[in-house]
């Protein structure tokens, strides 16, 4: 029997979602959701995790399973992933597996939270597997629901607020989108959702409006998702509001939507993908806003008191380095945007659930009314020091990495003439970036020890279980990124 003939891809994107049935029908006591959420999402990491093992690193498509969804349209259920897909889903089942155990001291509506916690899940992994437009849109959209759920019930401050922010942000986009992909359906001969047939030429591309006019309608939904500045302001108070674990899969891997739409469909392959020539058209233009949003991100970020929009500003700012990859458009700019992807989704996931505990132990996230905090929580002082280290783009870390191949990819690019002069830019994005976060560190952490927190815990086992496996990810990855580059490369060898 063949892997193939077992669907994979279908068992790691439903079982989270099963979880969810299994506990909305079956399961009563708070402690037992908690660990059928934990079984489930370990369960699609471990088998993610087998299919990276077996992934065949020549590249190509692979565990593709296809069948007709809606045949009056030529809709496909069509999942496959590649060395662009593969690590984000991988990338989601682990943030799925940690964002149960941050999760594990919610006890407000316990069976609900963790419902829609796997549904969330399940959507993020369908749009990474999907090679069919309509079931990418659908997947999509699923999110949305259990976002604001999320948001909404379990989150604080002005939780109704940013949860409706995020969905109007999500559902302009997505209006955008679906322009863009219903656009391409009605170009395509035959008519298809097909990506691949659409990228490949095996549908004949006779656009009904400029190609140029679909790029835009489907990178504006991306760019909001990314998010690219000014379309950036939803994100940092979805952030601010959300519970603790929906911010490590906001900032570990919703982001990485956008990103991973864009190279999908809009940057392309080959002969320009899906809109042909486009991208190579309007590169300088897209490039001038990555470099606008790595430093306005950074700057913001100086001025941030709330640790958690602190660091959704930080990503802003480093999400602009995969958008800067993407646009320089070369092989290995584009190998390192998609690595940037993993390395923002481990580092600012992991930075995300130390500000959880911080506040966990201290009830406070204000950065001016803490101090000190290396003598009550060392544990907690390090890792957190370790990722900080990781954001700035510390050697032997993914950051830097992820980053260096991104600089050097995009420099030597020739999208078009003045290229370097926004890498040089760029960079200045890492020297802001190393003061805020050293500054951040030791204004939490190293100054005079204050007399409220005395006595506040430290990290307990599992809490210490989750974020060294994040530590260990950042080191394993940051001294021997082949591993992923590996799976990675093949995907953009066409670029040459």
């Amino acid at each position: 029997m063949s892997i193939e003939s077992i669907h994979p891809l279908s068992i790691v994107l439903f079982l989270p979602a099963a979880g969810a049935i299994v506990i909305g029908l079956l399961v009563k006591e708070a402690k037992t959701v908690r660990i059928t959420a934990a079984l489930f999402t370990f369960v699609a990491f471990a088998l993610s995790l087998a299919l990276f093992v077996m992934f065949d690193r020549d590249g190509g498509l692979q565990f593709v399973e296809q069948a007709q969804w809606i045949s009056s349209i030529n809709a496909q259920y069509y999942l496959g992933v590649d060395g662009l897909s593969l690590p984000m889903v991988i990338l989601t089942t682990f943030i799925g597996l940690v964002a149960v155990f941050v999760s594990w001291k919610i006890n407000i509506r316990t069976k609900e939270y963790f419902i829609w916690l796997l549904l969330l899940e399940t959507g993020i992994l369908g749009v990474f597997c999907s090679l069919d437009l309509l079931l990418f849109f659908l997947f999509w959209e699923v999110e949305l629901i259990p976002m604001y759920m999320l948001i909404t019930i379990w989150g604080s401050g002005r939780k109704e607020y940013s949860a409706m922010k995020f969905v109007v942000y999500t559902l302009f986009g997505s209006a955008f989108m679906l322009a863009g992909i219903l656009t391409l359906y009605y170009s395509a001969s035959p008519h298809t959702f097909s990506m691949v047939d659409i990228a490949s030429g095996a549908a004949i591309l006779i656009p009904v409006i400029p190609l140029a006019s679909i790029f835009f309608l489907i990178f504006i939904a991306f760019a909001i998702k990314l998010p690219v500045f000014p379309l950036h302001t939803w994100l940092p108070d979805a952030h601010t509001d959300a519970p603790t674990a929906v911010s490590v899969i906001l900032a570990g891997v919703l982001l990485k939507m956008g990103a991973y739409g864009m190279i999908r469909l809009v940057a392309g392959f080959g002969d320009g993908g899906i809109v042909p020539g486009v991208a190579e058209d309007y590169a300088k233009i897209i490039v001038v806003f990555a470099v606008i949003s790595v430093l306005y991100g950074a700057a913001a970020t100086m001025r941030q008191t709330d640790l958690k929009r602190l660091i959704a500003y930080s990503s802003v700012s480093h999400m602009g380095f995969v958008l800067l990859g993407i646009f320089a458009l070369n092989q290995l700019s584009l190998s390192g945007a998609v690595l940037q992807m993993f390395s923002h989704g481990l580092i600012t996931g992991l930075l995300f659930a130390m500000v959880g505990l911080v506040y966990d132990k201290t009830h406070q996230r204000q950065i001016p009314l803490l101090g000190g905090l290396a003598r009550q929580m060392p544990v907690i002082c390090v890792v957190f020091s370790i990722a900080g280290l990781a954001a700035l783009g510390l050697p032997t870390t993914i950051g830097f990495a992820a980053e260096f191949t991104v600089f050097m990819g995009s420099y030597n690019s020739t999208a078009f003439s003045g290229i370097q002069t926004c890498v040089v830019l760029a960079v200045f994005g890492i020297v802001i970036g190393a003061g805020y976060i050293l500054w951040m560190l030791e204004r939490v952490f190293y100054r005079e020890p204050k007399a409220e927190y005395d006595g506040v815990g430290d990290a307990n086992n599992m809490e210490k279980a989750y974020i060294f496996a994040f530590v260990g990810l950042i080191l394993l990855f940051g001294v021997y990124p082949r591993l992923l580059l590996d799976v990675i490369a093949p995907v953009f060898s066409i670029w040459g």
